[in-house]
């Protein structure tokens, strides 16, 4: 049974608001080397006053964006169509906490209305071979969930020609970021962010970020080792990276290196002793090591980190199946059964499974069988097919205890649909049959378990001989 989700790494966001330095900002302003005007020709726009430009530059370089805003609003009436100065307004609304106070600068500018959005498109359409506010309006568009228009734009700006590559790989490494994340339209596609990522460091030297978005792409596609490896990179150069910490953890455990992920999360818990992941991920180690010393310390832990945080359903189950791991199933039936009766009408199949599996430590199939009906009635629901063969396979337990064999048998069934038989999953089926009375069927299925078994079952190999001898005898 997997840990909940409290265990892994809380899911970083794959793209964060702009916020650029005003230092950066202010390099990418307008160029200094301005024609002179020229009104000869009435279709050319006039060069707008350089004496305002220093003072956008001024401002931004202080950190005053509602005054850079008042004056780029300005420029914007003497060039609207300067693509150069749509963008940067782009960038100064983005800087700006509050966008609903430049209602003034709104009347000023010839961009209703005056979001960050509108600027940059009205830059790409004065120019749309200007890379920047491809960019820039991308990443907008993936913050606010518009990911197929925001895959647009980073890779309109990736393929222009005149792209710098330092802009390249930033419109890169953000499509790398979508291709992982996936959205409604796509599922995640790991092998295409790890594309996009290689790509973009031909354009830009390795930063400390792009290791760990390489960590994260390994472990999207499965590859644990080298997202270990990443992780373990990434870490040297930001070693109190808690999120970091957290998803090498994850990791760790997802490998079955518990001594190796306790090791790591002693210290950290000791720095942040208040961060429930870490406290999760290490009573997971603990529960992990097979160590009865160390798994009796994985029950405080918890207890300690749900008194604090009762109403976290994350931390109420992973408390509930510490106290089934250590032989407590009474201690676990009322938090199960909260959790499951906190979504009566989308359950979590594996909670139900959960609480299936402690019902039947207690005695009560029946009201198990009814909870694992319910679990197995959509297979897609379960993260993995291992999850719903763990499933079946109590459903078929839990219909042996109550004496029906025919529920036992179309429960390994649909276990057998995705996953191979397995010793005790012979047995039941054995046994079944042989309540059925289908002598011929049991003996074979008897014979089988025997020779998997091997020794790993002695009760049950025992009474299989019995039964095998006495079908046997009588047929």
């Amino acid at each position: 049974m997997p840990i909940s989700s409290i265990s892994a790494r809380v899911p970083r966001t794959a793209h964060r608001p702009i916020r650029l330095a005003a230092a950066c900002i202010a390099a990418t302003l307008l160029i200094p080397n301005l024609p002179a005007q020229d009104f000869s020709h009435p279709d050319t726009q006039p060069a707008p006053s350089a004496p305002l430009i220093q003072q956008a530059n001024d401002a931004l370089a202080a950190g005053d964006y509602p005054a850079a805003l008042k004056i780029l609003a300005s420029l914007n009436t003497q060039t609207p169509s300067n693509p150069q100065i749509l963008y940067d307004l782009g960038l100064t609304l983005e800087a700006l906490p509050d966008t609903a106070s430049t209602s003034t600068e709104a009347r000023t500018t010839n961009i209703a209305p005056l979001t960050p959005e509108s600027c940059y498109r009205a830059a790409i359409a004065a120019d749309p071979t200007f890379p920047a506010p491809h960019i820039a309006l991308g990443l907008l568009l993936a913050r606010t969930n518009r990911f197929a228009e925001a895959r647009t734009e980073l890779i309109a700006a990736a393929k222009l020609p005149d792209i710098t590559p330092t802009l390249a790989a930033r419109a890169l490494r953000a499509l790398a970021r979508l291709d992982l994340n996936g959205d409604p339209t796509s599922p995640p596609n790991p092998p295409a962010a790890s594309d996009a990522l290689l790509t973009a460091l031909k354009f830009a030297p390795e930063q400390p970020e792009d290791i760990l978005l390489a960590a994260e792409i390994a472990e999207g596609d499965a590859n644990l080792p080298a997202a270990e490896q990443a992780y373990r990179r990434y870490l040297a150069t930001a070693p109190n990276d808690p999120q970091a910490i957290a998803a090498l953890a994850h990791v760790l455990l997802a490998e079955n290196h518990p001594a190796d992920a306790e090791t790591l999360l002693v210290p950290a818990l000791a720095h942040s002793p208040d961060d429930p992941s870490f406290t999760a991920q290490l009573a997971q180690a603990y529960l992990d090591s097979g160590d009865p010393a160390k798994i009796s310390r994985a029950t405080p832990l918890v207890e300690s980190l749900h008194a604090k945080v009762p109403a976290n359903p994350a931390v109420t189950r992973l408390l509930a199946r510490i106290y089934v791991e250590t032989g407590h199933p009474d201690q676990a039936d009322p938090l199960y059964a909260s959790l499951v009766a906190a979504n009566p009408d989308h359950p979590d199949p594996t909670l139900l499974d959960a609480y299936a599996e402690t019902l039947i430590r207690l005695r009560r199939p029946a009201a198990a069988e009814k909870l694992l009906k319910q679990a197995v009635a959509t297979p897609s629901a379960f993260p993995t097919t291992a999850a719903f063969a763990d499933a079946a396979t109590h459903l078929a337990f839990a219909a042996a205890e109550i004496d029906d064999p025919k529920l036992t048998l179309q429960a390994l069934a649909m276990r057998a649909k995705v996953q191979p038989p397995s010793p005790s999953s012979l047995f039941l089926e054995a046994t079944a049959n042989d309540d059925l009375h289908q002598s011929t069927k049991a003996i074979e299925l008897y014979k089988q378990f025997l020779t998997t078994a091997q020794g790993t079952l002695p009760d049950q190999e025992s009474q299989a001989r019995q039964r095998l001898a006495e079908l046997q005898r009588t047929k």
